[in-house]
C-alpha cells in the first residue's frame, strides 16, 4: 500500500509543477446528508472535493469522494449500530498542453479503499493521449486513452498486479443555463485473461439553486470483472446532493 500511495503522490507533482499556488483554479464541493429515524434508523452522507487549476503547460485535476451509511439493526435493546457502506476514493490527472485546440498528454493515478467491495484496495497509474473531441455553447465531449497498470488487493488474500488500457470520457449537455446532463464514464481494461476490468459510469442532472448552489441527483454504476465468490460484480449508487461552486 505504501508504494502505491508514493506513485499516486509522485503523479500528482509531476503534473502541479511549481507554479501551483499561482494558477487560476475552480472547485466544488458536494455534499449529500440523509438520516430516518423511528421503525428505521439509518445514516447516509456522501461527500466530494473536486479541484482544477490551469499552469502556462499543464492543467490538472482532483479529486476526493467518500460515501458512509450506518443501519441501527435490530429492536429495543437488542439495536447495533452496523456500517454498511464506507467508500474513498482519490484521483489525480495531469494534462501537459500539446496546443490550444485542448490536445495534451496526461498521467493519471486512483487510489480507492471500499471496505464492502471485496477488495483492501484498488490503485490505477496510466499515462496516453488527451482530447476534446467537439465543443459547442451547449454541449462538449473529450476523453483520454492510454496505457497503465493496475495494484489491486483482495480481502485476506494476495496482491494481484495487472496492465490495463485506461479509456476516460465526460460529455455534457447543457438544457439552459441553469440546468445541464452530464455522463462520466471510465474503464481500466485487462490486457491479460482472467485479470480484473473496472469500469465506472456517473449519470448525473444537476440544476442551479442559487449563486453558486446547485442541486444534483446522479446514479453512480461500478462494475468489476473479477471478484471474490461471495460478492456482486456491479455496486449501484443513487444520490441527491447540494453542489457549491468555489
Amino acid at each position: 500500500m505504501k508504494r502505491i500511495f508514493q506513485l499516486t503522490t509522485l503523479t500528482i507533482a509531476l503534473a502541479s509543477g511549481s507554479a501551483i499556488a499561482q494558477a487560476p483554479a475552480e472547485g466544488e464541493f458536494e455534499l449529500g446528508i440523509i438520516v430516518t429515524s423511528g421503525n428505521t434508523e439509518t445514516t447516509s452522507l456522501k461527500g466530494k472535493i473536486a479541484y482544477k487549476h490551469e499552469l502556462e503547460s499543464w492543467s490538472n485535476q482532483y479529486q476526493l469522494d467518500a460515501l458512509y451509511k450506518k443501519d441501527e439493526i435490530g429492536e429495543g435493546d437488542e439495536k447495533v449500530s452496523q456500517t454498511t457502506a464506507q467508500k474513498y476514493f482519490l484521483s489525480g490527472q495531469g494534462d501537459y498542453k500539446l496546443n490550444d485546440k485542448n490536445s495534451a498528454l496526461f498521467v493519471f493515478a486512483s487510489y480507492e479503499d471500499d471496505k464492502f467491495s471485496g477488495f483492501e484496495y484498488q490503485s490505477t497509474v496510466a499515462a496516453g493521449y488527451s482530447d476534446q473531441l467537439f465543443k459547442t455553447e451547449q454541449s462538449y465531449f473529450k476523453y483520454n486513452v492510454g496505457p497503465g497498470y493496475t495494484f489491486n488487493k483482495v480481502d485476506g488474500g494476495e496482491k494481484d498486479e495487472s496492465a490495463v488500457l485506461r479509456l476516460a470520457a465526460e460529455y455534457q449537455y447543457k438544457f439552459s443555463d441553469h440546468a445541464k446532463f452530464t455522463q462520466k464514464l471510465s474503464t481500466e481494461a485487462a490486457l491479460e485473461s482472467g485479470k480484473n476490468t473496472k469500469t465506472k459510469s456517473e449519470s448525473a442532472v444537476s440544476a442551479n439553486l442559487m449563486g453558486s448552489l446547485s442541486m444534483k441527483a446522479a446514479y453512480t454504476i461500478t462494475h468489476n470483472s473479477e471478484v471474490p465468490a461471495d460478492k456482486e460484480n456491479t455496486d449501484t449508487t443513487t444520490s441527491i446532493t447540494f453542489v457549491y461552486l468555489f
